[in-house]
């Protein structure tokens, strides 16, 4: 595996403390976004956000035993499970199934260390993952339009989507034409961009901020502190499968990280080792009232550019992460960012996911013309899209999670090609140096 030679190698220190604050903070930037948009867009609190994902990475680098320079941000996989099960049962529910499936990640682990990751690779192709991701993305699509140009009272407004608009068109270009380090906070420019516009045509409300203090205490929401945790099935159903959709984007960010570096993350430190620091976070997170988190391709890509893949510099962006959930300011200021700001983000962003799924259909070239490829496709994206459930009792699986649980079924029962069935037999340390693979 090669790499161009890096400024400040995995484990090696900044030389000046400026220099490792201003490394930090292009980290901050290029999450922060993302980040803090989830909660804004599932009602959960974005300064618990911030300090979940600080405390994520933390976690995952001392997992790793700090080999695998990485940060964790809210995922956008669980937008919509969240969502779901928030306004049914409440967002106490959603809280334990981000726990939940944090542990099944913890179980994926286990089993990785003794079987190898052959058998995960059979159970996710992508034929499974892409629809499954352009699911995720196509079902928001709704969301974020109505984000865009409705008002409070769920009507037509002009002047929302002409700022919404705004905000797409400056992320565009910011996307498109920026450059080196800037090239990695398109979302910032977009958002700042049209913050300006919805400040000048008077639709910023500015109180948060103006009652805001320097230092707060974030609204953490603790199991056993703040609520009694209980297994609602019917949530943990709609919730927990989406972390077979998480397991594979994992996989990739990890095959990027090893690229960027140099060094094969899944087999030093293991990826065992990776799978569970990213399911310890996903926990630990959702324990502290925030969304699950996920590893983060935008700082990849910061680290692509800069070619600075210290680890400290990755724990100091958690860090600042941490500090700015305890300020009052921030979670002030991003009080006020409209409605129709995010919508416009959200447009983007979710079009970008639904994207990346199309890409992985395409990137792993699977032949659609082939019947059985096109029917677990197409039986994913409606059943997915479309809203299906099957309800057993009080017990429902619907929507994303169903159409996982379908294509995973059916990519295991309908019949390959004859040239497409191999019979292979291995044994846990054959199956074990499959990960060379990735």
């Amino acid at each position: 595996m090669s790499k161009h030679k890096a400024i400040l190698e995995v484990r090696e220190l900044p030389k000046h403390p400026l220099q490792w604050l201003m490394l930090s903070l292009q980290h901050v930037f290029a999450m922060f976004g993302a980040t803090v948009l989830v909660p804004l867009l599932t009602g959960l609190n974005t300064s618990v956000a911030l300090v979940a994902s600080g405390v994520g990475t933390l976690i995952f680098l001392a997992v790793t035993r700090f080999k695998v320079p990485t940060y964790l941000g809210s995922s956008f996989a669980y937008i919509v499970p969240i969502i779901a099960v928030s306004e049914r049962w409440g967002v106490e529910d959603a809280l334990v199934g981000g726990m939940v499936a944090g542990l099944v990640y913890g179980l994926v682990s286990l089993i990785i260390t003794y079987t190898g990751v052959s058998w995960l690779m059979k159970l996710l192709p992508p034929v499974v993952i892409g629809p499954v991701i352009m699911v995720i993305g196509l079902s928001l699509a709704p969301t974020a339009v109505s984000m865009a140009m409705n008002g409070a009272d769920g009507t037509y407004n002009g002047l929302f989507f002409f700022v919404a608009l705004t905000t797409l068109a400056v992320t565009l270009l910011a996307m498109t034409y920026f450059k080196g380090m800037w090239s990695t906070v398109p979302i910032l420019f977009g958002i700042l961009a049209g913050y300006l516009v919805a400040a000048i045509s008077g639709i910023v409300d500015f109180a948060p901020l103006r009652e805001a203090t320097f230092f707060h205490l974030p609204d953490f929401t603790i199991p056993f502190l703040d609520y009694s945790p209980t297994l609602n099935w019917a949530a943990l159903a709609l919730i927990v499968p989406v972390t077979l959709v998480t397991l594979t984007e994992h996989i990739g960010e990890q095959k990027v990280t090893s690229r960027i570096i140099g060094r094969e993350t899944l087999l030093d430190p293991g990826m065992h080792r990776t799978v569970l620091g990213d399911g310890i976070a996903k926990t630990v997170a959702s324990m502290l009232g925030g969304p699950p988190v996920t590893t983060y391709g935008e700082n990849n890509g910061v680290m692509a550019i800069t070619r600075v893949y210290s680890v400290f510099v990755l724990g100091g962006a958690a860090l600042l992460a941490i500090s700015f959930g305890f300020l009052g300011y921030v979670e002030g200021f991003i009080k006020t960012i409209p409605t129709p700001v995010m919508g416009g983000i959200s447009i983007l962003l979710f079009g970008v996911i639904a994207s990346n799924g199309l890409r992985t259909i395409v990137e792993s070239k699977v032949d659609l013309a082939d019947k059985r490829n096109l029917t677990i496709t197409a039986v994913i994206l409606v059943i997915g899209i479309g809203g299906a459930a099957l309800k057993v009792g009080n017990f429902s699986l619907e929507g994303m999670a169903l159409a996982t649980i379908l294509g995973v079924v059916l990519n295991l029962i309908l019949p390959k090609a004859a040239q497409e069935e191999v019979d292979i037999e291995e044994t846990p340390l054959q199956s074990k140096r499959a990960a060379n693979d990735f």
